[in-house]
């Protein structure tokens, strides 16, 4: 772990975003990677798919993509965490294994309450993650862990004084449970070739434990010093190639009782609506693009309630494209549309996955 700092007791706190490492566990057999699409990309992407299954992308393929291409630019998926295909099925006993880099750049800050103005911070953030299929009465279901590691360079202005911080080192470690409740039973590798969706019902719970690099005197840090609890209920729709997906969630905090150098600092649940439109390809590869708006997450320091109360939307896209059975890549990004506070900045990634067992 290393850290250089310009400030005593400034900056911001910025959080490592979460969101698109805990997607690495929502491909189902037959998705596989993302990609972002971009000006100098673009021509690559559309070679790739026309050259990665047996037949031909189609031009109503293409148009799609270029489409994403021409949404992303100004409306970008993230973290009030967007999470396509979220609660597709897949089959019992399958591993995943995901590397994962993401920059972001903008008013980003980890904790969007805390008392900075004027903020601007870069962080170059890595995760390694971890996600098992398992059955559980019958239901599929899945269970993972992310571990994130950031480098971040924040400027920002506390009680008017202008402060600086540099520093790296791990951010808080996520843990995850889904289930689908209804229209995606656990089924093994041959049980699941027979398996079509049709419309599923799926709950997931995601817990952020406060073992990420924190120190008491410092406003800006990685981790953030309290637990938080995501309960989420989602439905998910296919029809034909293309899938819907909404989702509604609630995040609950727990108390950080040594902000700032003792204080203790409270904050309301943050709660949340997304969606998103994804399109299957016929080699594997899919696309999606999502909206998010959440709403809440007011603070109060040693009982003074702040003015803080968060209304933002943002939006984005994934793009999954396979590589073989086993290993995938995507790329991502997200850009807040609407901010009230706290999180106006955007935010692109790759990752790679390796998939194993379960019969594959």
């Amino acid at each position: 772990m290393c850290r250089r700092e310009t400030t005593k007791n400034g900056g911001l706190k910025l959080l490592y975003p979460l969101y698109y490492v805990s997607e690495a566990w929502h491909y189902s057999q037959t998705s596989e990677q993302s990609a972002v699409v971009t000006t100098k990309n673009m021509h690559l992407i559309i070679h790739r798919l026309e050259n990665s299954g047996s037949k031909k992308i189609s031009v109503f393929s293409i148009l799609i993509i270029i489409g994403l291409f021409v949404i992303s630019h100004f409306n970008l998926v993230d973290a009030q965490e967007l999470e396509p295909r979220a609660y597709n099925n897949t089959p019992v006993g399958m591993n995943f294994f995901l590397v994962g880099y993401q920059y972001s750049d903008g008013a980003l800050v980890f904790d969007p309450a805390i008392p900075v103005t004027n903020a601007n911070a870069k962080v170059n953030a890595e995760f390694l993650g971890y996600v098992r299929s398992v059955g559980i009465a019958g239901k599929s279901a899945k269970v993972g862990l992310l571990l994130p590691y950031a480098d971040l360079s924040a400027t920002g202005y506390v009680n008017n004084v202008y402060r600086t911080r540099d520093t790296a080192g791990m951010a808080d470690p996520a843990f995850f449970l889904s289930i689908n409740l209804s229209g995606a039973p656990a089924l093994s590798q041959p049980e699941f070739r027979g398996y079509k969706q049709d419309t599923i019902i799926g709950f997931t719970l995601k817990v952020s434990a406060p073992l990420g690099q924190y120190e008491n005197n410092k406003i800006i840090n990685l981790g953030t010093n309290r637990w938080s609890i995501k309960p989420e209920l989602g439905i998910s729709k296919s029809v034909g190639r293309w899938s819907f997906d909404v989702a509604i969630a609630s995040i609950f905090y727990t108390d950080n009782d040594d902000f700032d150098s003792g204080k203790t600092r409270k904050q309301d649940p943050i709660y949340s609506a997304q969606a998103n439109v994804i399109y299957s390809f016929a080699n594997k590869v899919w696309a999606s693009i999502g909206t998010t708006y959440y709403e809440g997450g007011r603070t109060s320091i040693d009982g003074i309630v702040r003015n803080d109360l968060q209304r933002n939307w943002r939006n984005g896209f994934t793009v999954a494209i396979p590589v073989n059975r086993n290993n995938s890549f995507k790329v991502f990004g997200s850009s807040g549309v609407s901010t009230r506070t706290g999180t106006d900045y955007d935010s692109f990634g790759i990752a790679w996955q390796y998939r194993w067992g379960g019969g594959i």
